[in-house]
């Protein structure tokens, strides 16, 4: 891809995918850090300010819709400059909304409420999130999130909406926690979350182990019949890896032969009978949705 055409896809983007670092405190099996032979959890990357001035402009942060932290490996509660960078965010557009992804089990109440503080957004339809993802309870939770501590999650949440943060619950439904959906969803709702959401991984056959099972009953999210729609070009999303690498999307960013500057050969490759194996995993869609699409099976806001 000519160097151009990426600056004017930087110049573009409306949502902002930010991996602030790839270290993490819990050991999810089917995580990319726990199955991916080539993450080096020796070498791990902390994203600055410095370096998100040097990728991307200030122009075109006034001009994004929204920035989210999440990532392939890592925790964004790990990051050594994560407050930084949603102040940073937040000083540059005002009316941004941002948004992240954790287990929760990092940090102390006192970081969550400065966070809560950082996103606020005073008007009448805020949509600053946080997602917390509790796999279940007290008895169920750490199973998947290993070394995750779920009332420390719990507290670190409470501390958060009691601050004004607006807080999702997003639970991975598996065999051995299917049974307390009901008792989570009432949980999130009397704590004061606003969204609680049920999800079925994919990776039950993308990284199958063999402690872990899909929920019975539940509907296989997999969609592997029908065209490539890139849900990145969809909503012109861009990805920033904690090493400061620019791709396309989280999906494709666990290989760096997928970044950004190659991403014209990825889309050729989506009309050819060997399409880039994580998009045709990821974004194949038909009229039942996509692998992605179907992973949520429960949403219910409060």
């Amino acid at each position: 891809m000519a160097l151009p055409v990426i600056i004017q896809m930087l110049k573009s983007v409306k949502v902002l995918h930010i991996e602030p670092t790839d270290s993490c405190n819990a050991a999810c099996p089917q995580c990319g850090r726990e199955v991916d032979p080539l993450f080096d959890k020796n070498n791990l990357h902390h994203l600055t300010v410095d370096q998100i001035k040097e990728i991307i402009s200030e122009d075109t942060i006034r001009g994004l819709d929204k920035m989210f932290m999440c990532g392939n490996y890592g925790d964004p509660a790990a990051g050594k400059h994560t407050l930084e960078i949603y102040r940073y965010f937040r000083s540059v557009n005002p009316t941004i909304t941002l948004g992240m992804n954790t287990n929760g089990g990092l940090r102390n109440t006192a970081w969550w409420t400065e966070l809560a503080k950082i996103m606020y957004q005073p008007n009448e339809h805020p949509q600053e999130y946080v997602v917390f993802s509790i796999d279940g309870l007290a008895d169920t939770n750490h199973i998947y999130r290993i070394n995750v501590d779920y009332k420390k999650v719990i507290n670190n949440a409470r501390a958060f909406i009691n601050a004004g943060g607006r807080a999702h619950w997003e639970m991975l439904v598996f065999e051995h926690n299917q049974h307390q959906v009901d008792v989570a969803q009432q949980i999130a709702k009397d704590m004061g979350f606003k969204w609680f959401r049920a999800k079925i991984s994919k990776r039950f056959k993308t990284n199958p182990i063999s402690f872990l099972h899909p929920p019975k009953g539940w509907k296989d999210p997999n969609v592997t019949k029908g065209s490539i729609v890139c849900q990145a070009l969809a909503e012109s999303s861009l990805y920033i890896s904690a090493s400061g690498i620019v791709y396309p999307c989280c999906w494709v960013g666990h290989n760096f032969n997928n970044r950004l500057d190659l991403f014209d050969s990825i889309q050729r490759s989506w009309s050819t009978d060997s399409p880039n194996k994580i998009c045709a995993e990821t974004c194949t869609k038909n009229i039942f949705g996509s692998s992605f699409t179907n992973q949520w099976q429960r949403e219910v806001e409060f």
